[in-house]
């Protein structure tokens, strides 16, 4: 149990790490915020295929795919959903909707950071199990693997949140809030082990769905809107990249 408790605090402060890091690079110029942004397409593009798609549909096999679709579709209906209510949600940034004159792309960037704390659930579970199972070795490379790729998805949520006007304390404690999401559902995961089984290869895929929703509709047309869209484009295939580099590394 202390073993699970050390793991779940691993993976949720990997995010936190991540997001210290993006402090440091806060202040850019819009070019490489497209550059940055597009990186996290990638970066979240990967996470969903090979971190949440792909492992589901190895889950379910050939008969049970409807399953993955279903999720895949529910997460994406789920997130375009959240679209038309993220304007309510201004109170959760800190930021006076009156006073501020981009509430647009406060919109997305809200929208944007759902979508990661949603993906993290899944993954959380995914890692409870493993401990769930027994097998401690596994259950420390999935989490290893999991760590990892927190850092770079904490350091990409700070600087739109900045840019959004957002307040550094604010932003810190929602990027804070997104780890603890981990750190949850690894709990679930270890103490409902054979609940989570059941819904993990659908709730991968919602997780998967919200991530490709928000890559497809807000990332990639932010990031070609500036005239910068070469650059956001070849940082898309190299953070993709980077993500499929660390899975390898990791399997």
């Amino acid at each position: 149990m202390q073993l699970v408790a050390m793991t779940a605090l691993g993976i949720g402060g990997a995010t936190v790490i991540g997001a210290l890091i993006g402090f440091i690079f806060q202040k850019i110029p819009h070019k490489w915020n497209d550059a940055i942004m597009g990186f996290a397409a990638g970066v979240m593009l990967a996470a969903a295929i090979i971190g949440l798609i792909l492992p589901a549909a190895e889950m379910v096999g050939k008969s049970g795919i409807w399953v993955v679709g279903l999720g895949l579709l529910t997460g994406a209906v789920f997130l375009n959903l959240m679209d038309k209510v993220t304007p309510h949600l201004h109170h959760i940034s800190g930021v006076d909707e009156e006073e501020h004159k981009n509430n647009h792309d406060l919109n997305k960037v809200l929208l944007f950071v759902m979508a990661i704390g949603i993906h993290n659930l899944p993954e959380g579970l995914a890692a409870g199990m493993a401990f769930g199972g027994g097998d401690v070795g596994n259950a420390l490379s999935v989490a290893v693997g999991i760590a990892i790729q927190n850092i770079p998805e904490g350091m990409i949520i700070i600087s739109p949140m900045l840019l959004a006007g957002i307040k550094k304390r604010r932003t810190f404690l929602i990027a804070l809030a997104t780890g603890l999401v981990e750190v949850i559902g690894t709990f679930l995961g270890f103490f409902a082990v054979n609940l989570a089984e059941s819904i993990l290869p659908f709730a991968l895929a919602f997780a998967g769905g919200t991530m490709l929703y928000v890559v497809g509709d807000e990332m990639i047309p932010e990031t070609h809107s500036h005239g910068y869209e070469r650059m956001a484009t070849y940082s898309l295939i190299i953070g993709f990249f980077i993500m499929l580099m660390m899975n390898n590394i990791l399997a």
